[in-house]
């Protein structure tokens, strides 16, 4: 199975949680009928990304990234790549890439909720996912963070914007 049939695949057998996340996940299916290049960042029309919201071990913490071209605190993610098999790999790969947390283990029953928003290269068709830290994990900072920190679930709504909020609610609300 390529990476294009496994996005839809999830994507057709995820619940979502509520009316505004399904509208998303019947348009990212709709994308992906329309766009055999919609896992793709080539896409302009917009393609599928992933991203991780990383949560350490007691569960009382999510690990941000200071994004350096968006300069924004965001969990980790981004494009999907031609190697990675399944679209939970391409979000475990980039939460680690960019984490540098090796061991994160994405929570069971797929992607936590869908977001999609604009970016400098063209809409992203966000899939997030929710992974836990190993205890004992240290975070490294990638070339892609001006800086990385642990936040408590009460601290983020003072640094990051509405979409991290949303994807922490929903993840605490899984968890």
């Amino acid at each position: 199975m390529n990476l294009h049939k496994d996005a839809a695949r999830v994507l057709d057998g995820w619940s979502a949680p509520d009316a505004d996340q399904e509208r998303l996940r019947l348009a990212y299916g709709d994308h992906l009928a329309a766009h055999p290049d919609g896992m793709w960042k080539a896409c302009r029309d917009g393609h599928i990304t992933a991203s991780t919201l990383v949560i350490d071990p007691s569960r009382e913490r999510v690990l941000l990234t200071l994004h350096r071209k968006l300069r924004m605190w965001l969990q980790m993610g981004g494009h999907c790549e031609p190697d990675d098999a399944t679209l939970a790999d391409a979000a475990l790969r980039e939460a680690t890439e960019e984490s540098g947390i090796t061991g994160l283990t994405l929570l069971p029953g797929g992607p936590v909720r869908l977001d999609r928003h604009h970016t400098p290269c063209a809409w992203h068709l966000d899939v997030q996912y929710a992974a836990l830290a190993p205890r004992g994990a240290t975070a490294a900072i990638s070339d892609e963070s001006l800086d990385l920190r642990w936040f408590g679930y009460d601290e983020v709504a003072d640094v990051a914007d509405e979409s991290v909020r949303r994807l922490v609610d929903r993840t605490r609300a899984v968890l």
